[in-house]
């Protein structure tokens, strides 16, 4: 049975058709999508019969929850949701100054193999379809009655190598006529597929462009990062030149401290010059420690350092706020230990 998140609004309209329905009944449909509803009673302005007809075709619950967790430090929500196949992915709800933002998934696991990152560790399931990422948003904003005006797609997976089912949710996530969040308002996260990159590019979607970057140069990143065997650091920052140019929209580079590995200040030197006069933010992560990882967390003042010569050469640079430290809101690592303990 086909989830009905996953279908388009002009989808929606042409199954309603098929059915003999009033053309203004796809609006209500797909308003109801747009609210996250997640069972047929909910929608009460449709006739009951439409209801039972729709429910024989389509499932409205892609996305059941396992667990929810809340931080009592600053708030932070995190959502282990069940796929109907099993897979496991998580979301999490985070409140800013500017509002609430939503962290999804794009992938149950990941295939990119980060030497720092949970999210590989626990295996890849699958890609998720645009409904299964569409409803992350939508289901977790009416769970827990808040307006979410922002989304990155940073969670689990790399979104570019779920290129197809990712453009198609942002297309849907930004029509107006359902859930209408503004895609300046919106991030991607990627690893550095750079052939994926030039396609996001040319899709001419505004969206933020997230690139995971955690190094100065390709001998560092080649540890940290398989996919740097595949693409050099030249290769992957003239992608980013490129997005700007035709965008007009900075791109954000996702940097995260490593003690001795990537934090000393002749990277940070180094990182300067090879980013000096691009469209860009350099965003630094006080990296999160896994078990036999073998990386340690770098120290509050070799963060600083790094920060302070990047500022200093004038790259416009940020540490990114903790969340969520208490109940696992770093990518993947509920899902791992929810996986880990099916097997027990």
């Amino acid at each position: 049975m086909r989830d009905l998140y996953d279908l388009t609004y002009d989808e929606v309209a042409a199954e309603l058709g098929r059915m003999g329905e009033p053309a203004f009944r796809a609006g209500q449909v797909y308003q109801w999508l747009g609210r996250g509803a997640g069972d047929w009673p909910a929608m009460t302005n449709l006739p009951a019969s439409l209801r039972e007809r729709l429910s024989r075709t389509f499932r409205l619950d892609g996305l059941r929850l396992s667990e929810r967790r809340v931080s009592a430090i600053d708030g932070t929500i995190k959502c282990a949701f069940l796929l109907q196949d099993g897979n496991l992915v998580e979301s999490v709800l985070m409140r800013y100054r500017h509002g609430y933002s939503i962290c999804l998934s794009s992938q149950a696991g990941c295939r990119m193999g980060c030497a720092f990152c949970a999210s590989a560790r626990a295996g890849f399931g699958r890609s998720l379809t645009s409904g299964e990422m569409l409803q992350q948003v939508v289901r977790f904003a009416a769970m827990e009655g808040v307006p979410v005006h922002h989304a990155v797609v940073m969670g689990i997976g790399e979104p570019l190598d779920n290129y197809t089912e990712l453009v198609r949710f942002l297309r849907c996530l930004n029509d107006p006529r359902g859930f209408g969040m503004g895609l300046r308002h919106v991030s991607v996260s990627t690893c550095g597929l750079v052939d994926k990159m030039i396609d996001f590019t040319d899709e001419g979607l505004p969206v933020t462009l997230s690139v995971s970057l955690h190094a100065p140069n390709d001998g560092i990143r080649r540890r940290l990062m398989p996919i740097a065997a595949r693409w050099t650091m030249d290769e992957l920052l003239e992608a980013c030149r490129r997005h700007t140019r035709v965008t007009g929209r900075r791109v954000t580079f996702e940097y995260a401290l490593f003690d001795g590995v990537n934090d000393r200040p002749e990277h940070a030197e180094e990182l300067a010059e090879r980013i000096r006069g691009m469209l860009a933010h350099v965003n630094l992560i006080p990296a999160n420690e896994l078990e036999s990882g073998g990386l340690k967390q770098s120290s509050g003042n070799a963060v600083r350092r790094f920060q302070d010569i990047l500022a200093a050469r004038g790259i416009q640079v940020t540490v990114r706020r903790e969340l969520g430290s208490d109940i696992m809101a770093a990518c993947g690592q509920l899902r791992r230990r929810l996986e880990e303990a099916k097997d027990d």
